[in-house]
Parts: C-alpha cells; structure tokens; sequence
C-alpha cells in the first residue's frame, strides 16, 4: 500500500513522554496509635511527593514553640535564592532585636552580623534575638516578617496555622499543626543550602568566638538525620520537626506535645524508623505488551513509534510492591493531525484496587496528516535515491 511505502522510505520519529498526573498520598495510618507514637499530635511526610505516610492527630492546633522558626528560615532561603539577599550580607542588630527573651545569642545593640551567621544562631539554637535581627532584614520589621509568614502559609494552602510572633513564643491565636509544620519543613528541605545548617552539631560565629551546639541531639546520633528544630514552651510543650536522608529516600517527621525532651527524640526515631523500614522507592515499569507502534489514520506515515519512559519514583510500603498491577490505553482511531505534547494514551498503576499513579502518553513532536506537498516531497526524494 501506498502508505506502507512511504513509511519505508521515511526516516521519522515520534517520542512519546510519560507525565505524572496523579499520585495520590494512599499511605496513611490513621490510627492513634500510628508508628507507636507517644505525642498527642504526630505526622510522617515523604519530603519529596508530600504524601502523608502516617499521621496522628495532625491538623489538631496547636502552640508550636520555636518550630515556627522553620518558616522565618524558609523565607530566609527564599530570599537568599532569588537574589534579595545574601549569606554575606551584614545586618546591624536593632534595640528591638537585642531585647528579645529566651534562648539568644547576646546580641549587642549595633552589632553586625552576616545573614549565614544569623541563619546558624536561628537553626542550631534557635536563638531569638537572631531571629528578631533576621526578620527586620528580610522584611523591613517584625511585624511586617510576621505577615510574610502568614502570607507564606496562605500560599502554601495551609489551614491550621496563624502565626503572632517569629519566636513561637505562647500567645493567644499563635497555632499551628504538625501537618502543617511538615509542609514547611518540606518546603525548606528543598533549599538544599538549608541543610548545610541544620544538621551541624556544633559550630561558631562572631569568627568563632561564640560557640553554637545544635538542640536536635539526633543529628550526632541518627543515620540521615538532616535537621530541622526542636522547641518547648510551656504550652506547647516538648515539640519537634526533624528531617533525615537515606539513599533516595528523603522523609519529614514532626511532633507536638511531648511531655519530656527524650520522649519528643525517641518519638521522632520511632517514626523515621517507621517510615525507613516500611517503605521503598518504586519506579514504575514499562507494561511488558505495550506494544512499539500506534496505528495513525490519515497520516503521512500508517504507524508512530512508542518510546514509554517514566522516571518518576514513588514511596509506597515495600511490601506491596510486588502486588502493584499494570493497565495500559491508547486511544482508538487515532487521527492526524497530530500535535506534539498531545495525549494519546495513559499508563496506570494499581495496588490492591487503588490507584497509586497515572502517567500520560503523549505525542513527542508533529505528525502531519496525508497532503500534496508531502507526498510528492516523498516521491521526489524517492526518484533522487533511484537515480542519484
């Protein structure tokens, strides 16, 4: 046939690239007693989709403490990454930043410290007047830093969480959630600079004449740990947010409301123990009869080629993934023209009757339908290698 000719003596390639559309989070444990965990209020995320892979009472409110400094720090890296401002950049300590309570790092009025410095004093100790210094360098004042958190948290769909002060400080309508703080962490966990000050042990500043050790005695201890920050009020009491890295899997642990410091670090194992044993990264598969060609009517060429690569990892529990099915649809009747980026087909994966993913197949570039000028560009090349 006249089709089958030209598909002969044309050289063309069609690549089909698979997108993820939906990986739902399918994981979680629900149950209070999720991962043997003692704080009233407890959640494990995988850092890298966000699916919540156990949870305990996490959208409760609750106070935080210092854990709202993850957020001061986020939009620290974020300001840092698109250029407002600098680790070398030197702020000059406020009245207001020096009279700050609580943990400190005696900040001296006029002082100047560089923002990497600042970052260390918030992220190691949690040192308040730091943080004060650092929110009027980012946003003009507290308040106004106040604000950008909130907005932050808006931005990022956040619904249980108000922020009324950088510190964490115990205050009527200053909440949040460990779901929430989760969120957060994730969020600055994928600041990769941000992890370079999180999970030291001990450092310096003021060009090592203030020694700083870290309050997460688990980065000294656990394997992967990467950070984040503890905190404890009187009303919160003794909470945490912790991230930890093995292999390719990157996971976020938060808890609020413990009663001691030791249960809020054993809570914390407990769940990226959890989380490390229980589940694996799985790639998906290829379906084995996926077949290399989709029929194309009314096109120059009779048949595309099919080039199925997904690359995309998903975190799921390590023994359910030798149950996961393979489903593969291509789209009947396919009819030229068609357009690169568009889908033509959907991958899907399932475990035990739930969806867990669903790629798309797509066209990788134009396919033209039957025309004049194309097929006597055809027999033209056709009668120059004849006679060429």
């Amino acid at each position: 046939m006249l089709r089958d000719y030209f598909r002969k003596i044309m050289c063309v390639l069609l690549v089909f690239v698979g997108f993820a559309v939906n990986v739902p989070c399918a994981y979680a444990q629900k149950s209070d007693e999720a991962a043997g965990v003692n704080a009233p209020s407890a959640i494990l995320l995988d850092a890298e989709s966000g699916s919540v892979l156990c949870e305990k009472n996490s959208h409760e409110k609750r106070s935080c403490a210092s854990l709202s400094k993850v957020m001061l720090m986020l939009l620290a890296f974020e300001a840092i990454d698109s250029g407002k401002t600098s680790l070398d950049t030197m702020v000059t300590a406020s009245p207001i930043a020096c009279a700050q309570n609580g943990a400190d790092i005696w900040l001296v009025e006029s002082e100047q410290l560089s923002v990497e410095d600042l970052i260390k004093a918030v992220a190691m100790v949690a040192a308040n007047d730091a943080a004060a210094a650092l929110a009027e360098h980012l946003c003009g004042s507290i308040d106004a830093c106040v604000k950008a958190m909130n907005d932050k948290a808006a931005a990022l769909s956040l619904k249980d969480t108000s922020f009324k002060n950088i510190t964490g400080d115990d205050a009527d309508g200053n909440y949040s959630s460990a779901y929430d703080l989760a969120v957060i962490s994730k969020e600055l966990v994928s600041h990769k600079k941000s992890l370079k000050y999180t999970s030291e042990w001990l450092d310096y500043i003021r060009d090592g004449a203030t020694q700083l050790v870290n309050t997460n005695n688990l980065v000294k201890s656990y394997d992967g740990m990467t950070g984040l920050r503890t905190g404890t009020t009187t009303l919160s009491g003794a909470c945490m947010a912790a991230s930890a890295q093995r292999d390719d899997m990157s996971l976020v642990a938060v808890v609020l409301g413990d009663k001691t410091s030791d249960m809020r670090f054993s809570d914390i194992q407990r769940l990226l123990d959890y989380g490390f044993s229980s589940f694996s990264s799985y790639t998906p598969q290829i379906p084995p009869e996926l077949p290399t060609e989709i029929p194309v009517e009314g096109g120059m060429e009779g048949t595309v080629k099919i080039d199925y690569s997904p690359n995309e990892q998903i975190l799921m529990p390590s023994a359910d993934i030798e149950l996961i099915e393979i489903t593969y649809q291509l789209e009947d009747n396919l009819q030229a023209p068609i357009s690169a980026g568009q889908q033509v087909g959907t991958v899907t994966y399932t475990c035990k009757g739930r969806q867990i993913a669903e790629y798309w197949i797509t066209a990788g570039e134009d396919s033209d339908e039957v025309n004049f000028f194309g097929i006597f560009k055809i027999y033209l090349n056709d009668m120059l290698c004849i006679f060429g």
